[in-house]
């Protein structure tokens, strides 16, 4: 199923390295943010470094294994002491073909999350996926096996550029991603674990809102004939299947009424953007079918093929594209919003049953802001991933060897009710705790070695970070409080 979006022939191409064999091509500094700037910005005390941002522009594949060329945007904190975790954050729906991390991330676009990210701590990429930013033709809208492999061969380009530019990262790998990269993220993580573990390791993953069961959840919504305001996402990614599979139509005659094939068409050949054939849309559904109910641009022909054909072409494609039926092996948090208008968050419940049925051992799925929309939902779900991820997170440290230190605390009794103890601590340093939100609850100067007392009695129960700084290492290790 995984390699069904290629065909036999480009399979047999991509076993050839002259082929398939990724290289990065160019790199082009985009500027930086100081750390005040970003802690500021994102109004984070937690920030604690400066960022730089650049342009990567490296060869992957497309969806006929052929030789393509895509960009992406890295952000790395400014620091060349310190060994740093890498960072995977998938983007969301792009309405242009230049909405992307590489060319918003200092105008006010999805790529200003990489300041966060890096300001943080981890060594961040945001691919571009293809059809975007730099690349080519038109996006595989959701189409997961090309999600995953565009990001990975990101990662893979990432050696060049770090070793251009003294950039020191190790193995930890953190994937996340809001909305269509939601979807982005889980197919990542699932290629990685399923196709790649001889390559990547992930750590820890956070997907964020996003269309997982896209021949399940999504295909219901459209088909339900329920109103539903984001009408252009539909024939984005039919247009986007025909393109991968070949069979899903003749023609848009076939598929649309004619009231709206005009615009489609348009939107196709480039000649307007994802969100005006939305603009576009919504108004003639409202003019021509008093709602704006998605089902009705397709003709009755179609929609009832599809509807009564489970291997209709389009249902075939759609299930091809759920990336829900695995057991991931690595931790995994979804972060959604009940209240979501564009990506019902039933997709992270199916995700989250599906795999804990399939055996997975942490999963959970949380509703971090019940009554937010779709937009107001990505900030907590960014927020809440972030303080996921800290508590597994390590910062090491470059010696002349370029070797990395990195040291668990050492620390007893865990569980606690609160008395907690520090062990073999070098000398002096500070100590710091940290919540799972990534709020600092309690710091302290320590000026002796060997051993340290904390009382954590005051803190609600849950799952801490206990943190120990020492000239140019970092000792750290999680703790739960139980009263």
């Amino acid at each position: 199923m995984l390699l069904r979006t290629l065909p036999i022939a480009a399979l047999l191409a991509c076993a050839s390295s002259l082929l398939c064999a990724q290289k990065l091509i160019q790199v082009q500094p985009l500027g930086g943010r100081t750390r005040a700037q970003i802690a500021d910005q994102f109004k984070q005390p937690l920030v604690a470094y400066s960022v730089q941002c650049f342009r990567l522009v490296y060869t992957t594949r497309n969806t006929s294994g052929q030789p393509d060329t895509v960009s992406g945007l890295v952000a790395i904190p400014v620091d060349s002491s310190r060994v740093f975790p890498r960072l995977l954050y998938q983007h969301g729906t792009a309405t242009t073909k230049t909405g992307v991390p590489s060319f918003d991330v200092f105008t006010g676009g999805e790529g200003e999350r990489a300041l966060l990210f890096a300001g943080m701590g981890f060594v961040t990429l945001m691919p571009d996926y293809l059809g975007l930013g730099v690349a080519k033709g038109f996006h595989p809208y959701v189409h997961a096996a090309s999600e995953a492999w565009v990001a990975a061969d990101m990662l893979r380009a990432l050696p060049a550029f770090a070793q251009q530019y003294g950039v020191h990262t190790h193995d930890q790998l953190f994937v996340t991603g809001y909305s269509q990269g939601g979807h982005a993220a889980m197919a990542f993580h699932r290629d990685a674990e399923m196709l790649w573990s001889h390559e990547f390791s992930v750590t820890a993953s956070a997907p964020l809102s996003g269309p997982y069961s896209t021949g399940e959840v999504m295909r219901d919504l459209v088909l339900s004939d329920k109103v539903y305001m984001y009408p252009g996402y539909i024939p984005n990614t039919l247009i986007s299947y025909q393109g991968v599979y070949g069979n899903l139509y003749a023609s848009f005659q076939e598929v649309f009424r004619d009231q709206y094939i005009g615009d489609i068409t348009e939107f196709k050949n480039d000649k307007i953007s994802l969100l005006e054939l939305q603009v576009r849309l919504v108004a003639k559904l409202i003019w021509h079918e008093l709602a704006c109910r998605p089902r009705r641009l397709f003709r009755n022909e179609y929609i009832q093929a599809v509807i009564t054909d489970p291997q209709h072409p389009l249902n075939v494609a759609l299930r091809d594209n759920n990336v829900y039926a695995w057991a991931p092996k690595a931790p995994v948090r979804l972060y959604y919003c009940t209240d979501d208008d564009q990506v019902p968050y039933q997709n992270s419940i199916v995700a989250r049953d599906s795999m804990l049925a399939r055996g997975a051992k942490d999963v959970r799925a949380q509703d971090v802001k019940p009554n937010a929309n779709h937009s107001q939902c990505a900030q907590p779900a960014i927020d809440s991933a972030l303080a996921f991820f800290l508590t597994y997170r390590y910062i090491g440290s470059v010696t002349p060897s370029h070797e990395t230190y990195v040291q668990p605390l050492i620390l007893y009794p865990n569980p606690t009710a609160g008395p907690l103890w520090l062990h073999h601590l070098p000398g002096p340093g500070r100590v710091e705790v940290f919540g799972p939100n990534g709020r600092l609850y309690r710091s302290a100067d320590v000026d002796m070695d060997g051993g340290y007392f904390l009382d954590l009695s005051v803190l609600h129960s849950g799952l801490y970070v206990v943190r120990f700084t020492a000239e140019d290492q970092v000792w750290q290790s999680r703790v739960v409080v139980q009263r």
